[in-house]
């Protein structure tokens, strides 16, 4: 199994096409995943706010892969399903990819500028050191 972490932005969704041609080269099962990050804010209105707020962006997120897998086409044969994980992004992917007992984990190289000072999710999961990680710029 490869798990992709996707998330709505450019990279991920490289990282979405990267994973899905080597899932199809391999006859794996391809497993996306979107972490819905916990709010962080105690607030009641906020909270639930944020709760629907990525609930939505999950299921837009899931509308776009049906969307793309129909257009492929039964040819590209390719076995796919989606998760949603809650936490931060490298909590989240890591206890998917154990979860899903993951032979490989594919994810986007970070869109942000902090990142090369505090460290990205993709360093941390390659010092995680659990499953080979293939990051895609």
């Amino acid at each position: 199994m490869i798990v992709a972490g996707v998330d709505d932005s450019d990279s991920s969704w490289r990282a979405v096409a990267y994973a899905a041609g080597l899932a199809r080269r391999q006859g794996a099962l391809l497993a996306m995943v979107y972490v819905q990050p916990l709010g962080a804010v105690t607030a009641p209105g906020v909270a639930v706010s944020m709760a629907e707020t990525t609930s939505e962006i999950a299921e837009e997120i899931i509308g776009q892969v049906r969307e793309s897998v129909k257009r492929l086409g039964d040819d590209f044969k390719l076995r796919w399903e989606f998760h949603t994980f809650p936490g931060d992004p490298f909590t989240g992917l890591a206890k998917a990819a154990d979860d899903l007992r993951a032979d490989a984990v594919v994810v986007g190289a970070s869109e942000r500028a902090g990142h090369r000072i505090v460290g990205s999710l993709a360093v941390r999961l390659v010092k995680a050191a659990r499953w080979p990680v293939t990051v895609v710029p």
